[in-house]
C-alpha cells in the first residue's frame, strides 16, 4: 500500500497534490478550529482532518484517512455531525471525499505515535538509499545543545555523546536530508560545529567523539538564547523553509532561567525540544530555580516536545522514538510558516459602481483568504481599509487577534459608496496601517481590490509601499484597467496581478492568492 503522509490539523484539501492520497491525521485537533465546507463531498478549502471527523472516518484520536480529489461543485451544504458544524459555500473549484484507509494495525500504531507515517524499520526500501543524499523524508536543521556542566560530569558526558551520535546516525544525515550541529552548554556556551560543517553521518560521528568536556555551571538558558540567535543563520548553513530545531539535553536541572530563552527561541521560529535525564533528587530540588522549567522552554507545552530518559545507561531504545519526533515536520508548530508569520492588509474599493450585493462578494473573498491563516497575537495579523475619495481604516493589525474576531469584523464592514482614489488609499495604508508594524517579525502584504479606473496616480504610492517592504497583490474586477493593476503589483507582475470580469469570479482566486503569499513568504525567508 502507499505510504501515508502525516498532515496537520490545518492541512486542507487544496494542499494535497495527488488524485488519491493516504494521510495520517494527528490526535487531539481542537474541533472548534476546524473549517469544513459541505457534507460527504467537501470543498477543497476544508480541513482534511476536520472533514474526516465530520464524516465519522476517524475520531479526535486521529488516524489514517484516504483522500480522493473530486471536481468542484455548487452549493456545499452546512451539516452538524460528530461535534463539527460544517459551513455553506456557494461554489468552489475543487472538492474531495474522505474514506477509511484499512492498513495493518502495526503501521497505524507507529503512525499514531509518531506521525512520520513511514516506519524506519521493516522491509528495505526497493531502491537503495542514496547514502550522500541522506533521508529525504526527514526535513530538519537540528542543533544538539548538550550538557557540559559539572552536573553531568565527565563520565556521563561521554555517555551523552554516544547517545547523540546514535541519534545523528539514525536521522539519516545527508545533503538532502537532515543537517546537524552541536552546541555545548556550560558556564559559557560554545558552538562546537555548525550545520554547514558536515553533511555525512561519518564526519558528524567523528566530530562528536572529539568533543571535550568543558565543565562549569549548567547555564542552559544562556546557551539556548545564544543558539537561537547565532546558530541558524544562512551563512552558517541554515536552509530556507526547513524547520529549525534545538534539542536541549538537561542532566538534572538548569542553573539559570530558561523561560526567557524559550520565548526568544519561539520568536526566532525555532522548535525547542527538551530531553531531560535523571530527574533532580529530593535534596537537589531546593536548588532548582524552577521545577516546571521544561514546560516553559519547549515550543508547545503539549507533551510532544518533551522527552524523558531515566539515566544515561542503556539509552539505545530511546534513540528511535526521538528520531521519529525530530522527523515529524508537520508537528513543528513553532516554525515560521506563511500561515503564521504574515501581516495582510486588504484595501477595499467602496466606490458606487460596485453596489451592495457585489460588495458582499468582495467581503466573502477577503474572509476566505483571511481564514487560511493562523491569526493570533504572535501569529499572522489582518487589517482592512475601505476607500472612495476618502479612506476609512476598518480595523488595524493589532485590533483583533483571533480568527473569529477578524472574520466577524470583516462581516461588519459597511459599504461606503463614492469615488475612486486608489493612490491616496495606498499611501494612507502604508503610513497608518503598516507604519506601526514595520519593525515587527512578520512579512507584510497588501491586497488591493478595485473595480475601476483610479482618479489619481497609483504608480508612485505603490512603489513607495514596495520600498517600505510591502508586497502588493492587485485584484481587479469588471472595469479595472489592466495597466493600473500591473502598475500597483509587485514584481514579477504577472504573478501578483489578478483580474476577473464578474465579482462571482473572486471566489476562484482565493487559493491562488494564498499560494502567492506563501510563495513570496518562502522566497523572502531564510
Amino acid at each position: 500500500s502507499l505510504a501515508s503522509t502525516a498532515i496537520t490539523c490545518f492541512t486542507r484539501g487544496l494542499d494535497l497534490r495527488k488524485e488519491i492520497e493516504d494521510v495520517l491525521c494527528p490526535a487531539n485537533c481542537p474541533l472548534w478550529q476546524f473549517y469544513v465546507f459541505g457534507d460527504r463531498v467537501y470543498a477543497s478549502l476544508s480541513s482534511i482532518c476536520g472533514a474526516a471527523i465530520h464524516r465519522g472516518v476517524i475520531t479526535s484520536a486521529g488516524g489514517a484517512v484516504r483522500v480522493q480529489t473530486l471536481p468542484g461543485q455548487e452549493n456545499y451544504p452546512a451539516v452538524n455531525a460528530n461535534g463539527i458544524q460544517s459551513q455553506v459555500l456557494t461554489r468552489w473549484a475543487s472538492s474531495f471525499s474522505v474514506t477509511r484507509k484499512w492498513i495493518d494495525t502495526a503501521l497505524e500504531a507507529v503512525g499514531r505515535s509518531v506521525s512520520t507515517a513511514r516506519p524506519s524499520t521493516g522491509k528495505r526500501p526497493k531502491k537503495p538509499l542514496d547514502k550522500k543524499a541522506g533521508n529525504k523524508d526527514c526535513k530538519a536543521d537540528i542543533a544538539f545543545l548538550i550538557d557540559g556542566s559539572y552536573n553531568i560530569g565527565q563520565r556521563r558526558f561521554n555517555l551523552q555523546k554516544n547517545f547523540v551520535g546514535k541519534v545523528a546516525v539514525m536521522l539519516g544525515i545527508g545533503t538532502d536530508g537532515p543537517h546537524v550541529g552541536v552546541v555545548q552548554a556550560s558556564e559559557h556556551p560554545k558552538i562546537e560545529f555548525y550545520l554547514k560543517n558536515f553533511t555525512a553521518a561519518k564526519e558528524v560521528l567523528f566530530a562528536i567523539k572529539e568533543l571535550g568536556f568543558r565543565g562549569g555551571n549548567s547555564n542552559t538558558g544562556k546557551a539556548l538564547k545564544h543558539t537561537a540567535q547565532k546558530f541558524f543563520s544562512l551563512e552558517n548553513g541554515a536552509r530556507k523553509g526547513i524547520p529549525k530545531i534545538i534539542v536541549v539535553f538537561v542532566d538534572g536541572w538548569p542553573s539559570d532561567d530558561i523561560e526567557e530563552a524559550g520565548i526568544l527561541a519561539r520568536e526566532f521560529g525555532v522548535n525547542v525540544f527538551i530531553v531531560s535525564v535523571a530527574k533532580p533528587t529530593t535534596e537537589e530540588l531546593g536548588m532548582v530555580q524552577d521545577i516546571g522549567f521544561v514546560d516553559k522552554a519547549v515550543c508547545r507545552n503539549n507533551g510532544f516536545f518533551s522527552y524523558q530518559m531515566p539515566t544515561w545507561f542503556g539509552t539505545t531504545k530511546y534513540v528511535k522514538p526521538l528520531v521519529q519526533k525530530l522527523c515529524s515536520h508537520e508537528q513543528m508548530l513553532c516554525s515560521k510558516t506563511c500561515y503564521n508569520s504574515v501581516n495582510i492588509a486588504f484595501l477595499i474599493d467602496g466606490s458606487s459602481s460596485i453596489g451592495d450585493s457585489n460588495f458582499r462578494l468582495v467581503l466573502n473573498f477577503i474572509s476566505n483568504v483571511a481564514k487560511a491563516f493562523e491569526i493570533s497575537d504572535i501569529g499572522s495579523k489582518i487589517a482592512a481599509v475601505q476607500f472612495t475619495y476618502d479612506q476609512r481604516a476598518e480595523f488595524g493589525f493589532t485590533d483583533y487577534t483571533t480568527k473569529e474576531k477578524v472574520l466577524s469584523a470583516i462581516r461588519n464592514i459597511h459599504y461606503m459608496s463614492g469615488g475612486t482614489a486608489t493612490g491616496d488609499a495606498i499611501t494612507f495604508t502604508t503610513r497608518n496601517v503598516f507604519g506601526p508594524v514595520k519593525d515587527g517579525p512578520n512579512k507584510n502584504f497588501l491586497v488591493v481590490l478595485t473595480d475601476g479606473q483610479s482618479y489619481d496616480d497609483v504608480r508612485g504610492p505603490a512603489a513607495a509601499a514596495q520600498k517600505a517592504g510591502i508586497t502588493v497583490f492587485s485584484v481587479g474586477v469588471a472595469w479595472a484597467p489592466l495597466d493600473d493593476l500591473k502598475d500597483m503589483a509587485s514584481e514579477p507582475r504577472e504573478s501578483h496581478t489578478f483580474f476577473t470580469r464578474e465579482f462571482t469570479g473572486l471566489e476562484q482566486m482565493v487559493p491562488d492568492i494564498i499560494r502567492g503569499i506563501c510563495k513570496d513568504f518562502l522566497d523572502s525567508k531564510q
